[in-house]
């Protein structure tokens, strides 16, 4: 006992190898990864055994090697009989050893059958039920057990099956596939017709797509195969993959398409001959017992699994055919008139079998329709089905005379009938045509039909396929289970599963649960249950045995020769692919200079020199380069990098040279062109790219980069005569500065440092400067050096669409032309500077007028007792210090070429934060339009957003809701405001201007260069476009006084908006913002309209139209102020109203309230000041509501509600009216709709409308779906919870009858309906996912519709 506690205690401090294997036999499991962690002191065999039992297969079908390193030249398997310990075969305890298992000697690992006793009850729970979700083609779960399994979907299934994959939902067609299979009848009847190919094309010929899918699934070594050939042949396309149906309606349909296919043929019968029956549909009197009748014929019998009404399902099959054949009594309002009495008479109606099909096939009626809810559901009750049936019992069943002896002897001219297969209901037409039809000669049919039902044993029907339904009635999952005639053994089909399952689990497929529930029992039910039950009577002359290979048919035997070679060639090329090495290829062009890329797929033989051939004319080089100018190298595409070449190693395999076939490479291949001048340069593991930029420091330009190779454990004096010798220039006066990451620049001033202790990588950038000039003997932050690499890192190139220009703003801008001097040439009197510049005068003049427009305007406002703060707020906006530094360096540029390089000032360090996002949000409407409807504005809303004080606000949302605090507004409406909404130092509403009246920022001097730009794309006349250099860290504020002259009008009266994909255009207002979030080539559209200042929001005017087909329509964009009343703002709205949208309105005649999409809510008064009362946010929205009187609304404790009447008896809608409530009482409510519509108030009744405003519904809908007459006694209480204005409440008058409609008034209403709610986007009523029909094709493809276009 000590012993073995010393053991286990030396086998605790054992140190433990953690290995982890990577199948690469297939493509399906290469990436999955088998994890053991095993004693360093096991042997390797038993590595090779532990692993087998991992992944299921046969110990010594397959090789281990190595998989840790790229470089494989060594690549021998490791030896699976080795008794050497992992150690001593060199794994590593500690660490992870990757191991590939690959196939032996070139064939695939063997499978490993395992006992199907071992653990039965997992086998069938695994695969008696559906699989964990639809259309899981190709799942990693391939388990044939509840034990980790890995067979792969390319082999066969244990059982000898071959199962069929899903397309994506078509597991109803591969359970139907699966069941005609195993039917022997119907496949050898199947393999006897032979295809004429040239009669017909074989992709669009049902039988013979049917015939190659059966060879496969009897011959193929697969797991799977898959079905689109068949789909094809339907006509089908990819989308009908995803749409499931019914495999009862499929039955129907394909037995439709091969009759049709296989007319004039010897099988044009077979269908019929297999699984068609007959039975008699009759009516007969109870007085005169006379009987009329007619004949049908069925395919399938569809047995109810619930009576309607009743909450008790059918026990069994037995007592649902039973059902089914009940005769029910025609009698009182539905008696049946007799031809023989001339009149009406009581009458028994029924079904009896005249004939049973050999293939008899049950379906169970699982989905029906809940009238209470309106929506399909599915039946889980549970019905037992017998595996041997005997329909003898249901041949001749009659409490009087037999039916066939009745019509012997009143058979006559009067009886008729008439045959119709797809006629199975019990209901029968209470009209007089019920006995049209055809005579039955009933001699020679009465005998065969008795002698029938005399030979009991000749009924015995024994059940061998049952196909199973999993899921609800809006989708779900089909699986087949089915006997085997072979031997006698079930089997489950499902999808790419085959398993061999007992009786017990086809006892499973009843349905049903434990316990009563009432009618809604079957919710509680298992959801998988049989849906198709197929039976073959049991006829020992008739039951045939599946077709051996030599008994095929010739033309079958050579379908067999075909498909296997075919499986073959599929085989072979599985083959190549497993060890075809795929990876990315790209190649410089050498003429275009554009990155080419593609993937190169190489196999793992071929020789780097077949591989340069094979990329060389993959890039379309033939005609550019000759072969032996290119070569392929290792890359790292995302470091720009060239890793290694391979001089001399032409003749080497690419499987070695990339280190194996892997799903995934760590490096990508070159294809590197030369000049024929030229020689390849050599490229060694180990070295570094870097790309030399040199600088001229008098240009002030930076050249294209020369790439060279150095080693990191160079010096920098090393480095330098490097370069000097690939770029001719002197070393001695040669700066090196290296850009580490953005704008992160280091010189390399130190010459005995290597390389790798400045920082050096695989792929770097430097700049080198190599003049006489003193600049190199400054610091280099102070140095001009410096300066010019810090400009070229953060200059950016931005294409600015100027707007169309009016004689007014050309005026101004000859004004800023002539504020710069002599219009001749700018920039020669143009001095950096740091403050007014006396030649900017006019400038000032023009500005100063501009000033004394708007501080006489602002008087108005003084006089409400904020002079003081007027003044002040007017004197540091005004624009009276404008500065305009001028770069002198740039003196050749012309005014017509408007070009102009200047040095403008960033904002103030302490204004920079951090803020959310720098665009407002997308303008649709009319705010996008060239000219804004405020351009220049001098309204008095600037003054009042003047007088706002520079206190810090708190942060609330105004999107939804508002501020508004009263006994009816709760917390619920009140809500925190988004940083980014209306924060008076962080909105997108920042004064262009600080406190002193200066332009924001005199810290440093930014890089604006401006020209004229040919745009390639049309703009417009009169729009021109200038392509703009500036240093990103530039302000909007100050980027936009440096369009200015350009412009024609000053920054205050333009707006930017930045133009992103698909054209989409977004307001940029944070004028404190830098340009940092663009980048080269974004465009800029410039319009017209005075921008925002601080506490300014650009708010969008809606007309509210409550009895509109249209509510909300879009008026214009206004300018709201923090600090400004409703009833100001009201005030600016009304010249605006009047110019643009021809509306006439008083100031008492309008209102404006909240709008929430399309939904009117909160009326704001005209006391509410704006972020006190309201919260205002960027691009705000509000509605403008022209009323027809006064306001009624004069505080918050009232509620205005919009109501509309309902006239059941008319089938109509009256007009919007609106109810003002002093409370939120119902009782007030009755009383004012009582007032406004005459209804008694005792018989009013009312319900809240749904959905969006107007709350559209169906006249044909409305009085029996909405709650009506909710039981509350006020309003903001559930189900209601009307706590705010603009609800909608329709009400009527509970004593008016509604209109009777016959069905024509009916049909022509709902189209009428129909039109109007698609007009207004609202649905007519529940309208469930549409299904596609289901169709086959007989001529491959679905006819088009030529009247269509």
């Amino acid at each position: 006992m000590k012993k073995k506690f010393l053991q286990i205690e030396n086998a605790a401090e054992e140190p433990r190898v953690l290995c982890i294997i990577q199948d690469t036999t297939n493509s399906k499991t290469v990436n999955e990864r088998i994890t053991l962690n095993l004693p360093a002191s096991t042997p390797v065999r038993k590595l090779f055994e532990d692993v087998a039992n991992k992944v299921g297969y046969i110990n010594g079908t397959f090789d281990l090697v190595w998989g840790n390193g790229i470089n494989t030249a060594d690549m021998a398997p490791l030896d699976h009989t080795s008794d050497k310990s992992l150690l001593d075969a060199n794994f590593e305890p500690g660490k992870k050893n990757f191991l590939h298992l690959t196939d032996k000697d070139g064939e695939q690992p063997q499978i490993l059958l395992e006992d199907s006793s071992a653990g039965e009850d997992s086998v069938h729970d695994r695969f008696i039920g559906p699989l964990p979700r639809e259309g899981s083609v190709g799942s990693t779960s391939d388990y044939v057990s509840q034990s980790y399994s890995y067979s792969s979907i390319l082999n066969k299934s244990e059982t000898g099956y071959v199962g069929l994959v899903n397309q994506a939902m078509t597991c109803y067609l591969n359970s139907l596939l699966q069941t005609l299979f195993m039917t022997p009848e119907f496949r050898n009847a199947l393999y006897k017709w032979e295809f004429e190919e040239s009669e017909e094309d074989p992709v669009t010929s049902i039988p013979y797509q049917l015939q190659r899918l059966f060879v496969l699934l009897q011959t193929s070594k697969k797991r799977a195969i898959e079905t689109t050939d068949v789909t094809r042949s339907f006509g089908w396309d990819s989308s009908e993959a995803w749409q499931q149906h019914d495999v009862q309606e499929l039955c129907r349909v394909m037995f439709d398409a091969l009759e049709q296919k296989w007319k004039q043929t010897e099988q044009a019968d077979l269908i019929n001959e297999l699984y068609q029956g007959k039975l008699k549909d009759y009516v007969r009197c109870l007085e005169c017992g006379y009987e009329g009748w007619r004949i049908d014929t069925y395919l399938d019998i569809p047995l109810v699994i619930r009576p309607y009404g009743s909450s008790q399902a059918f026990a069994s099959v037995e007592e649902a055919l039973h059902a089914f054949i009940q005769p029910e009594i025609l009698d009182g309002p539905n008696q049946y008139f007799c031809e023989r009495c001339k009149k009406k008479c009581d009458a028994r109606k029924g079904l009896r079998f005249l004939h049973f099909p050999y293939l008899l096939t049950l379906q169970l009626k699982r989905f029906d329709f809940d009238y209470t809810t309106m929506h399909r559901i599915k039946l889980n009750d549970r019905m037992t089905f017998p595996e041997e049936l005997d329909m003898s019992t249901f041949i001749d069943v009659e409490d009087e005379k037999s039916p066939q002896t009745e019509s012997c002897t009143d058979s006559g001219a009067e009886n008729e009938g008439s045959c119709h297969s797809d006629q199975m209901s019990n209901d029968f037409s209470n009209d007089d045509g019920v006995d049209e039809g055809i005579c039955l000669e009933t001699n020679s049919g009465t005998e065969k039909i008795s002698k029938s039902g005399l030979e009991k044993n000749s009924l015995i029907y024994e059940l061998f396929s049952v196909m199973v339904h999993s899921g609800s009635a809006a989708g779900g999952h089909y699986y087949a289970c089915i006997k085997s005639f072979s031997d006698e053994q079930w089997y489950s089909f499902n999808d790419q599963h085959v398993s061999r399952i007992t009786q017990e689990d086809i006892k499973k497929t009843h349905g049903g649960s434990s316990g009563s529930r009432g009618y809604y029992s079957s919710a509680f039910a298992s959801s998988t249950n049989a849906y198709m039950l197929i039976y073959r009577l049991k006829d020992p002359a008739r039951n045939a045995k599946f077709l051996e290979v030599d008994e095929y048919p010739e033309h079958i035997k050579n379908l067999v020769q075909k498909e296997r070679e075919l499986e073959e060639q599929e085989k072979r090329q599985r083959e190549i692919e497993r060890n075809t090495c795929k990876i990315k290829l790209f190649c410089l062009h050498p003429t275009k200079q554009v990155m080419m890329e593609n993937k190169l797929e190489v196999h793992k033989d071929k020789t780097l020199k077949e591989a340069v051939e094979m990329a060389y004319k993959m890039m379309d080089l033939e005609e550019v380069i000759p072969l032996d100018c290119c070569r392929l190298v290792k890359y790292d595409e995302f470091h720009d990098y060239l890793e290694r070449s391979y001089e001399g190693e032409e003749d080497t395999p690419m499987g070695l040279l990339l280190g194996g076939v892997k799903s995934t490479y760590m490096f990508d291949l070159l294809l590197e062109t030369r000049k024929p001048d030229q020689v390849f340069q050599s490229y060694k593991p180990g070295e570094v790219m870097v790309k030399v930029h040199v600088v001229d420091l008098k240009a002030e330009s930076v050249a294209a980069p020369i790439t060279v190779r150095a080693y990191l454990n160079q010096t920098v004096t090393e480095f330098k005569q490097l370069i000097s010798k690939a770029i001719h220039l002197p070393a001695e006066t040669m700066r090196i500065v290296l850009e580490r990451c953005y704008n992160d620049l280091r010189l390399l001033s130190v010459s005995s440092k290597t390389l790798k202790a400045e920082g050096f990588f695989r792929s770097n950038k430097v700049f080198v400067e190599s003049s006489e000039t003193l600049d190199y003997q400054m610091a280099f932050a102070e140095s001009h050096l410096w300066k010019l690499l810090d400009r070229h890192a953060n200059t950016i190139r931005l294409f600015v669409l100027l707007p169309e220009q009016s004689p007014g703003s050309y005026s101004k801008r000859t004004a800023y032309q002539k504020a710069g001097g002599d219009s001749g040439n700018v920039d020669d009197d143009c001095e950096r500077v740091k403050g007014p510049v006396g030649s900017l005068k006019s400038v000032e003049a023009i500005l100063e007028e501009s000033t004394e427009k708007l501080k006489s305007l602002s008087l108005q406002q003084q006089q409400d007792g904020d002079n003081g703060d007027s003044s002040k707020s007017t004197e540091t906006s005004d624009f009276e210090n404008i500065e305009s530094p001028l770069n002198e360096r740039d003196s050749s540029a012309s005014v017509d070429n408007r070009e102009l390089e200047q040095h403008i000032q960033t904002s103030d360090p302490e204004n920079f934060q951090s803020e959310e996002r720098s665009d407002s949000d997308v303008n649709n409407d009319r705010s996008t339009s060239s000219v804004d409807s405020d351009i220049l504005s001098s309204s008095h809303s600037s003054d009042t957003l003047c007088n706002a004080d520079n206190a810090q606000i708190p942060l609330a949302n105004g999107l939804d809701s508002h501020s508004i605090t009263s006994s009816r507004r709760t917390k619920a409406n009140e809500g925190k405001k988004e940083t980014w909404d209306t924060a008076e130092e962080d909105s997108g509403t920042d004064s262009e201007y600080d406190e002193s009246g200066k332009s924001r920022g005199e810290m440093q001097y930014m890089y604006f260069k401006a020209e004229p730009y040919a745009a390639d794309e049309g703009s417009g006349e009169g729009h021109k476009w200038l392509m703009v250099h500036v240093d990103k860290r530039i302000t909007l504020a100050a980027f936009k006084q440096h369009l200015e002259p350009f412009v024609g009008v000053l920054s205050s009266h333009f707006k930017v908006f930045r133009v992103y994909a698909s054209n989409q255009e977004f307001e940029s207002v944070r004028l404190n913002e830098t340009l940092s979030s663009f980048s080269d080539d974004n465009k800029i559209t410039i319009r017209l309209g005075r921008a925002l200042k601080k506490g300014e929001y650009r708010v969008k005017v809606y007309q509210l139209l409550v009895n509109e087909q249209e509510p909300c329509k879009f008026l214009l964009d206004a300018v709201f102020a923090k600090g400004m009343t409703v009833r100001q703002s009201k005030e600016e709205l009304i010249p605006q109203l009047r110019e643009q949208c021809g509306l006439e309105l008083s100031i008492d005649r309008f209102r404006l309230r909240k709008k929430t999409w399309k939904n009117p809510g909160t009326v704001f008064l005209d006391y509410h000041i704006y972020e006190e009362d309201i919260n205002i946010s960027s691009n705000w929205e509000v509605f403008l509501e022209a009323l027809d009187g006064v306001e009624k609304m004069k505080s918050m404790s009232q509620l205005a509600v919009l109501s509309r009447r309902w006239k059941p008896s008319e089938m109509k809608l009256d007009p919007f009216q609106e109810v003002v409530l002093e409370s939120s009482s119902v009782d007030e409510l009755r009383e004012k709709l009582s007032e406004i519509s005459g209804i008694p108030l005792e018989d009013i009744e009312f319900a809240k409308g749904r959905g969006t405003f107007p709350c559209d519904i169906s006249v044909l809908d409305i009085h029996q779906d909405l709650d009506w007459n909710p039981k509350v006694s006020t309003l903001n209480v559930w189900p209601l919870y009307i706590c705010d204005d603009g609800a909608v409440i329709f009400y009527r008058d509970k004593t008016e009858e509604l209109m009777e409609l016959t069905d024509e008034q009916r049909n022509e209403l709902m189209k009428k309906e129909s039109s109007r709610l698609q007009k207004t986007g609202h649905r007519v009523t529940y309208s469930p996912r549409k299904e596609k029909a289901l169709k086959i094709y007989l001529d491959g493809a679905p006819n088009k519709d030529l009247t269509q276009d």
